[in-house]
Formats: C-alpha cells, structure tokens, sequence
C-alpha cells in the first residue's frame, strides 16, 4: 500500500524568499516553481535522494495554505505518501475508518494523482496520497 514519503510540505508565505533557505543555506537545489490555480497556491520543489521538500505559498487568501498560516504560521503543512493505486488506498482508509478530504483522486497541473485524508482521522496531520508507477493520467 504505502510505499514512500513522496514529499514534504511546507507552508510559507512567500516561496522565493523562503527558497534562499533550502536552495542557499542548504544546499538543495530548486528542481522548479510554478503558480497552481486549481489549489491557489505557489509551489517550490526542491528534490533529496527518494523525497522532496515542497514550498507551498498562497496565493489567494482564502486558499486551504493561506488558513493555514494565519491558524499556525509558517512550517510543515503535510506529508505526502507514495501509493502504487490512489483509488484503491482510498477505499481500503475509509473502510477502516478514515475520513477523506477527496474521495476520489485529483489531477494536479503537473499530471500527478493526488488525495487528502482528513487530520482529524490522522492525529492532526494531513497526509496527502500519490499515486506512483502508473503513467500520469491513468
């Protein structure tokens, strides 16, 4: 079912200022950016040896990030589960009781297969699932 920590997300409010960090300070370089408008969000990537550490900036202040930060301020906002078939693990967590943000998968722009599970089922974290090895768009 869950085969790795596809990424990390990171809530900020501004990702280029907070990229000089990962890129400058860490060492990690920036694999790209781009403006989501599905989620209203910007989002960095900075790619490590089987994970990612993903930016995640609002860009709309009543974007699910931007509550985010103005709840919590700026840190990890999810983590991200590699899964070999979205819609299957879906199904299989609610069966054993775990709300769902999405019941069913979502395209992201990039052509990745995305869902949520509710952190109230989940210890307060959100985990996001994504669909590895299957070519995007299956």
């Amino acid at each position: 079912m869950i085969k790795t920590v596809e990424h990390i997300g990171v809530a900020v409010k501004d990702a280029e200022k907070s990229a000089h960090i990962f890129r400058d300070l860490l060492g990690i370089p920036m694999d790209r950016i781009y403006d989501s408008e599905a989620i209203k969000t910007k989002i960095a990537f900075f790619p490590l040896e089987g994970s990612t550490i993903e930016l995640v900036q609002p860009m709309d202040p009543a974007s699910p990030a931007a509550k985010f930060i103005e709840k919590r301020g700026e840190g990890i906002h999810h983590i991200c589960l590699g899964v070999e078939d979205i819609e299957a693990s879906l199904r299989e967590f609610e069966a054993k009781g775990i709300e769902l943000l999405n019941k069913t998968a979502k395209k992201t722009q990039d052509g990745r297969l995305v869902a949520f599970l509710n952190p109230k089922s989940t210890n307060g974290v959100l985990i996001e699932l994504e669909q590895l090895h299957k070519a995007h768009g299956e």
